[in-house]
């Protein structure tokens, strides 16, 4: 048997790599895992953590608002962009170094430099002229945001890597997609009193999503004051003697502090040597992997985005335990991708665990719809006339729940319990028979009783 230098090689450290190193590492496995950047990965880095700090920021200013109807005064307000930046970069090292002394404490060797493919079992380590070998390699570099460098002018506009590190706060942003990406910001930049156009060629922004969500969401983002330009795309983008963009579009043109492309993110597979290695990659770059997340060598497998499989961090966690659990303790363990829940930080949130509607109806002969829309308690004294609406899809063959979806104020909290009882095949009937906890929003959820509507063959009857 060929001796390696490393039982186990991990190239990236995210969530996914941090994860398949560190307990590998405290199986007793030898153990080295490579980072060119900063550990922690898209998400803990620039992605998950960072947005919900600024999504936390941005809300501040409707509560201000909302205090005054329970009888609060707020003096004066001002917003510091400079003193959240500072804040939120003290936390994501503060994490940065916690994914660290986990891969220490377990005895991983760590790398700072960029690693790449020089065959099957050998990696080269570019920042440190290296070379070291593994019996088994684990890919998890993750995604890169698209560039969208057939755009003229794209150079000049940002992403979300560079919107959590803007100099200043913009004074107004056009933000190009229609994904929880661009969504999000959307809300963020306008809470934080940004002027904000959302421009997206789609019909309705989140596809994928159930019609319901999309819709009652861009109501609210219009109703708070945020322009969505649909069925419209960018032509150009150029700059102004005064610093400011022109932008043209499809259906006119603008004029902005800062443009920001959310046009989907890309497998970060580039120059990462697959080739050298003969590992199968698809038209979009994503390293092809099976079940286990095998890919095509026997020697090394592909973990979280940059296999394109589902772009979420708990995802990309979930696989590196199952290749654990497959190469290193015996027990063959498939991803499982069924019933995924999700939610978008969006103001307000979407939560959401299974088939739209849209979905169900081409799968399932009849439906039971169940929705509510209602005021939520806490908008009444403070006067919003914000809307919460709950929806649950029904197979009506056998009355399990085959997708639940809410709008509103912790929407993303209770999809994750949504997800527990999806997972479990849980029934309308089991919804049911549950005891309201009163009063809150979610007891809505098992107090529809009646069918709003039923889909029959696709059709609302």
């Amino acid at each position: 048997m060929p001796s390696f230098d490393y039982d186990l090689f991990v190239i990236g450290g995210g969530s996914g790599g941090v994860r398949s190193a560190r307990v590998a590492a405290s199986l007793g496995k030898k153990v080295g895992i490579a980072e060119e950047y900063r550990f922690g990965g898209t998400c803990v880095i620039r992605g998950c953590v960072p947005k919900k700090l600024f999504v936390y920021a941005s809300q501040y200013p409707e509560h201000f608002e909302d205090s005054a109807g329970y009888g609060w005064t707020v003096g004066e307000k001002s917003f510091d962009w400079k003193k959240l930046i500072a804040a939120k970069d003290k936390e994501i090292t503060r994490l940065e170094g916690l994914y660290r002394k986990g891969l220490e404490t377990a005895g991983a060797d760590i790398f700072e430099s960029r690693a790449e493919l020089v065959d099957a079992h050998t990696v080269l380590l570019k920042g440190l002229d290296r070379t070291v070998t593994a019996e088994r390699i684990v890919i998890a570099v993750g995604g890169a945001p698209n560039p969208h460098a057939a755009l003229p002018g794209y150079e000049l506009c940002i992403s979300s890597n560079e919107a959590f590190h803007l100099e200043t706060l913009p004074k107004s942003i056009l933000i190009a997609g229609g994904g929880y990406i661009a969504v999000e910001f959307a809300n963020i930049f306008h809470g934080l009193g940004v002027e904000t156009t959302l421009i997206y060629r789609g019909q309705e922004i989140l596809s994928r999503f159930d019609q319901d969500m999309r819709r009652g969401l861009h109501e609210a983002m219009t109703a708070k004051g945020i322009r969505i330009l649909l069925q419209d795309v960018l032509q150009d983008v150029s700059r102004n003697e005064d610093g400011s963009l022109a932008v043209t579009m499809n259906n006119g043109n603008l004029q902005v502090e800062t443009v920001m492309l959310a046009l989907g993110r890309d497998p970060n597979t580039k120059g990462l040597g697959l080739e050298n290695a003969g590992v199968q990659i698809d038209e979009r770059g994503a390293i092809v992997v099976d079940a286990y997340s095998r890919t095509n060598v026997p020697s090394v497998f592909a973990l979280g985005d940059v296999t394109d499989r589902v772009q979420l961090t708990p995802v990309a966690i979930h696989e590196a335990m199952c290749f654990i659990e497959t190469e290193y303790r015996g027990n063959p363990t498939p991803v499982d991708h069924d019933l995924i829940a999700t939610a978008v930080f969006s103001q307000p949130e979407i939560g959401t665990v299974g088939l739209s509607e849209e979905a169900a109806a081409k799968k399932y002969g009849e439906l039971e719809i169940y929705r509510a829309q209602f005021r939520p308690m806490k908008a009444t004294l403070s006067g919003r006339q914000e809307r919460t609406i709950m929806k649950l899809i029904v197979n009506a063959a056998d009355r399990k729940v085959v997708g639940a979806h809410i709008l509103g104020h912790e929407a993303g909290e209770m999809a994750q319990l949504l997800g527990i009882t999806l997972k479990a095949g849980c029934t309308k009937d089991d919804f049911d028979r549950t005891m309201a906890v009163h009063p809150t929003a979610a007891e809505e959820l098992v107090t529809m009783y009646v069918p709003s509507y039923r889909i029959r063959n696709g059709e609302r009857v």
